[in-house]
């Protein structure tokens, strides 16, 4: 019914929707339920070029019964400080965590990333990275490394001079936006190296002199499109 979970039947349909073609509003019509629905459960499990019925049913049963060990019957769930509702908050790191790994982050680095964008202060120390995700703090100490290496996220020293990972430093989401142009633009250089390689007018050379030009308007794309929304923004603040 809708506004209950979803059932096995019916993610085995969002998978076929998914290999058709058809956009989360199609799918969740055909199934009588709401589009955030839909959306939902797919970033959560792979995202639409990964997306597994039986695996995503399966994976919310573990997370069902994870949640039944971790508040048993008679015990309420401990209230946030802020006030926010505890369940919808995990809730949407889910989500946003999903559509992270979607793109190519591992799950562990989504999950961290989540978590931090849906601080008010937009910064976490590792100590606390391991409370709320309830990880090693080597695990915690991987995905942050990574984070950072991929200009996603910064790190600050706070009043205590203690080391705090944040999302809201800088420019950092142009800064990752550059740096993904530049990976684009290596790229479409290599293409062009083997044109020359593969000699000119052969199929092989074509297909990559297509493929170099098509990456060199994504990466311009990209730097422009960047940089119009840094002075937007800035100019608003």
């Amino acid at each position: 019914m809708p506004g209950g979970r979803l059932t096995q039947s019916e993610r085995r349909q969002i998978a076929a929707g998914l290999a058709d073609g058809r956009s989360y509003a199609e799918i969740a019509r055909g199934l009588d339920r709401p589009t955030s629905t839909v959306t939902r459960e797919v970033m959560r499990n792979g995202g639409p070029g990964g997306y597994k019925a039986d695996i995503a049913h399966l994976a919310t049963e573990r997370r069902a019964q994870r949640r039944k060990q971790a508040a048993p019957k008679g015990r309420q769930v401990p209230q946030r400080a802020d006030g926010r509702d505890p369940e919808a908050v995990r809730e949407f790191e889910e989500t946003f965590s999903g559509i992270f790994v979607g793109q190519g982050l591992p799950k562990m680095t989504a999950r961290a990333l989540a978590s931090l964008y849906a601080t008010d202060s937009g910064s976490l120390t590792a100590a606390e990275l391991v409370g709320h995700l309830q990880v090693s703090p080597a695990s915690v100490s991987k995905a942050m490394s990574y984070l950072e290496a991929q200009g996603l996220i910064g790190r600050v020293r706070d009043e205590r001079r203690r080391e705090r990972y944040v999302v809201d430093e800088g420019d950092i989401w142009y800064q990752s936006m550059i740096a993904s142009a530049t990976g684009t633009r290596q790229l479409a250089e290599a293409a062009r190296q083997g044109v020359s390689v593969l000699g000119a007018g052969t199929p092989a050379a074509t297909r990559l002199e297509n493929i170099a030009r098509f990456l060199d308007f994504v990466s311009e794309s990209i730097v422009r499109a960047a940089e119009q929304a840094r002075e937007i923004l800035h100019s608003k603040n």
